[in-house]
């Protein structure tokens, strides 16, 4: 059963708001989600936050500095997702244009696993760099990094993930999120932490006179690749990474970006010019992301970096040809676990642990959160990583912070989880083969003990109801370019509704014409209910976002449902 509520509404703020120049709608929105202030709906540059209040970056510039004056060979190693590819891009790119000899290694999934692992380092020394530096990992890399200093090798970490109890012995490391980092945002996403570096890095090179007789790197031209790394990664939106995101946004907008950005969202069918948050996240991101699910990332780092709109296209091609595969894989995973799922009572549960030999490593993480959504629990899907090892990719609910709740079942049972990290609503793990019955039990048991029943009532918060005057395309628009995202949900609100008609689009989405009942002209609207086959009854409760609809010429509203409630309806 899910429970509507509405969001809380803040007045004072909105009407702050509303003075400096807002819609009222539009107040009453970035209200309700903690603005109080116009210089928060700016985005200007000139109010990031300072970088030298990130810890030990003042340290890091001074390093990275001194190596590039020494012409030292850095070798960057990223992450095998889209914040991990997007930082990688971004750390090349930025040292380059700063006169670094730089290259990247990005590890397959598959061979090397997650982080600077010693095969990792072992497989870097072979290209003889002089200093290591990681982009979105490292933090948890004790064992790669003692690799490193044995051979001689500088280890740089930038990293946002959350520290383990030991810290690695690199020369230097920046993380918001380590041991007594004051740096005021918790929430930069890999890329963006890069990015900080490089601004650090700057301002070093200004002090020693570098830039007194040339120009210096133009640093916003890199904003595109953090937007799209901070989106995917789904960190929390809070006031400097809105900043990030919609000065990178401005970019993609005026086609002043990467080619591989353009050529990535022409394979998916968005324009460049109208490019919001939503399009990173749910159409370039998913693409970006299939090269390190099935293949090699480095195939979408090098989309990424092309230089000329031929390059870029065909490596998009690649990476849409691997997204469809992953969908279909996806598809088939689904399928099977539903079929798993059908015979254990998910309601006596507080979280889903799952296995079957023959899912895919690089698409356990998105079943596991497609079950999550349709179950609203915790979910850890396992793939078989073979030598008896199963990997894991867990998705959480709010109230259950996963990372912490694997700690506490590896300080319970130490010899059960043989390695792990994340975050609070993400995670990664490996446990032994013949471990996986007694992980799901322990699992549970400590699920158990840090929520409550309550926690497993899937929560639906809205933004109460939309006037007819305000559901126009100009409302719909400015809605649209507004940035939204993890911890700044996009405006869902909530009306009642009757179905004038419906029919089945493409035999899996339903496609409607509603008049709101309030509404005593009866004017009628477009909506689309994707991935609903059942046909609605006469009068229904939504909640839905309101969209603009771009077809032959013709410019619409469309409301797209996101949730049905009915009469006599049990959910």
């Amino acid at each position: 059963m899910t429970k509507i509520i509405q969001r809380s509404q803040h007045p004072v703020a909105a009407l702050a708001l509303e003075e400096s120049g807002l819609s009222p709608l539009m107040a009453r929105l970035l209200a309700a989600r903690g603005l109080e202030r116009a210089q928060q709906i700016r985005a200007n540059l000139s109010d990031l936050l300072a970088p030298q209040t990130l810890t030990n970056n003042t340290r890091m510039a001074k390093l990275l500095a001194d190596a590039i004056a020494a012409d030292k060979a850095l070798l960057v190693i990223g992450d095998y997702d889209a914040d991990g590819a997007t930082a990688t891009a971004v750390a090349v790119k930025g040292l380059r244009a700063f006169g670094a000899r730089v290259d990247f290694l990005v590890p397959n999934r598959f061979e090397y696993g997650y982080g600077l692992t010693p095969e990792i380092v072992a497989l870097a020394a072979t290209r003889k760099p002089d200093v290591i530096i990681t982009v979105d990992n490292g933090i948890a890399s004790v064992d790669g990094v003692e690799a490193a200093n044995a051979l001689g090798l500088q280890v740089l970490i930038t990293d946002h993930h959350l520290p383990g109890q030991i810290t690695p012995a690199a020369t230097c490391i920046i993380n918001p999120n380590q041991h007594g980092c004051q740096f005021a945002s918790k929430h930069l996403a890999g890329v963006g932490v890069i990015f900080y570096a490089l601004l650090a890095l700057r301002a070093e090179l200004r002090l020693r006179g570098a830039y007194l007789s040339q120009p210096e790197p133009n640093l916003t031209e890199l904003l595109d690749l953090v937007a799209l790394g901070t989106v995917a990664d789904l960190v929390k939106l809070d006031d400097n990474n809105r900043i990030l995101v919609e000065q990178g946004l401005r970019r993609i907008r005026a086609a002043a970006c990467s080619q591989g950005i353009l050529a990535l969202l022409r394979v998916s069918g968005r324009q460049a010019q109208a490019c919001n948050a939503q399009d990173l996240g749910f159409y370039v991101g998913p693409r970006l992301n299939a090269a390190g699910r099935l293949d090699d990332m480095s195939l979408g780092i090098r989309c990424l970096l092309a230089e000329s709109e031929a390059e870029a296209n065909a490596m998009a091609q690649q990476l849409q040809d691997l997204n469809s595969e992953r969908r279909n894989i996806e598809a088939d995973m689904q399928e099977s676990a539903n079929l798993s799922l059908d015979g254990i009572k998910v309601a006596d549960q507080y979280a889903i642990s799952l296995y079957q030999a023959d899912w895919h490593q690089g698409v356990i993480g998105i079943l596991a959160s497609r079950i999550k959504e349709r179950y609203h629990r915790p979910v850890i899907a396992f793939a078989d990583a073979g030598d008896g090892v199963l990997k894991g990719s867990g998705r959480s609910i709010a109230g259950l912070h996963l990372r912490d709740a694997l700690d506490a079942l590896s300080k319970q049972q130490p010899s059960l989880i043989l390695k792990f990290g994340g975050h609070a609503m993400a995670a990664g793990l490996s446990i032994k083969r013949v471990d996986f019955a007694a992980f799901v039990t322990g699992f549970e048991v400590v699920v158990r003990g840090l929520i409550s029943e309550a926690d497993l009532q899937a929560v639906l918060e809205v933004d109460g109801n939309l006037s007819v005057a305000e559901m126009n395309f100009t409302t719909a628009q400015q809605l649209e370019t507004q940035v939204w995202g993890q911890g700044f949900a996009p405006p869902l609100f909530y009306d009642e509704f009757t179905v004038r008609s419906q029919r089945l689009l493409a035999d899996k989405h339903l496609k409607l014409s509603l008049a709101m009942t309030s509404d005593a002209r009866g004017l009628e609207w477009d909506a689309i209910y994707f991935n609903r086959t059942e046909l609605l009854d006469g009068t229904i409760q939504a909640a839905y976002q309101l969209q603009t609809n771009s077809y032959n010429g013709n410019q619409k509203v469309q409301l797209n449902l996101r949730y049905v409630a009915q009469p006599n309806s049990h959910d």
